[in-house]
């Protein structure tokens, strides 16, 4: 998932794993950017919201991280356009990681001794290689390369034994539900916003979506469409991780989205389908690096 802005180099990367794994740059010294997104569990906590700074609860369920560098948009409300810039949210957000400012994460790193060197080599041309913003882009380049191949992936390369009799019926259901028009591209997912209760008013309108971004009506209750490569790894669902088994979940878009409910016989076989989409977790290139010692 390459960047025209940002490209993907050994050092950066090496760099980027270590800061994604680093508790030092959260001002409680007790958070990384793993805490929530564990990689050795798709990238997700397993929590409806996650628990941050002080004990504090978000607001909406953390997302994967695998894949997430290829999403069009970042955060459920579109709030960020990219993974480099969605990266230092979580550092400056005094619910998540707590920093009260960028100087604060700096001096966090700074403090660290063998982090000068690693910057330098990750970013040679640059004169002040330690800062905020080259952090947020090895972690951008570690993430863009978190990919999980899957027996989807090899269907879809002409492997008609990747998937099971079941499961093809799912795939047959779920697009002829519909599902495929939001829930498309690569990612089956991550490429536009949609409203959430486009045929029936959803149950929870605590949380407005995008329109607490743009203040447009068009906006009420729209949210980035969700990836759902892994997805039967990564619940609970939905932006406020209110529902935590894959078929209600299923049930649910089949009420709230879709022209007509789903059957029980479509909810099995779609769930089936997305088995189909969890892939392979690559142990060797999100193994815990040996961090920097220092404060």
């Amino acid at each position: 998932m390459l960047s025209a802005s940002n490209e993907i180099t050994e050092e950066k990367v090496a760099l980027g794993r270590m800061l994604f794994y680093d508790e030092r740059l959260s001002k409680g010294r007790n958070i990384s950017c793993n805490t929530c997104h564990l990689l050795e569990r798709y990238g997700v906590d397993g929590l409806p919201v996650s628990i941050g700074h002080q004990q504090q609860k978000g607001t909406r369920n953390a997302p994967s991280v695998y894949y997430a560098a290829g999403h069009v948009i970042q955060f459920w409300d579109g709030r960020s356009g990219s993974v480099e810039e969605q990266v230092r949210g979580p550092m400056l957000n005094g619910v998540e990681m707590g920093m009260p400012d960028a100087a604060g994460v700096e001096a966090a790193l700074v403090s660290i001794p063998g982090y000068k060197e690693a910057f330098r080599k990750a970013f040679p041309a640059a004169k002040a290689s330690v800062s905020i913003e080259n952090a947020s882009y090895a972690i951008a380049a570690f993430e863009r390369k978190l990919v999980t191949p899957s027996r989807w992936d090899k269907f879809l390369s002409g492997d008609g034994r990747a998937l099971t009799g079941v499961e093809k019926a799912g795939f047959v259901a779920f697009y002829r539900a519909g599902c495929h028009t939001c829930h498309r591209g690569p990612y089956l997912g991550g490429t536009l916003y949609q409203k959430v209760g486009m045929v029936k008013a959803w149950p929870n309108q605590a949380d407005l979506g995008r329109f607490l971004i743009t203040r447009l009506e068009q906006d009420r209750m729209v949210f980035k469409v969700p990836s759902l490569r892994n997805v039967e790894k990564t619940g609970p669902y939905f932006h406020d991780g209110s529902v935590g088994n894959l078929r209600d979940a299923v049930r649910m878009m089949g009420e709230h989205q879709v022209e007509r409910p789903l059957t029980e016989s479509e909810i099995r076989q779609i769930a089936a389908w997305m088995g189909s989409l969890t892939g392979e977790i690559p142990t060797d290139y999100i193994r815990r690096p040996e961090l920097p010692k220092g404060d």
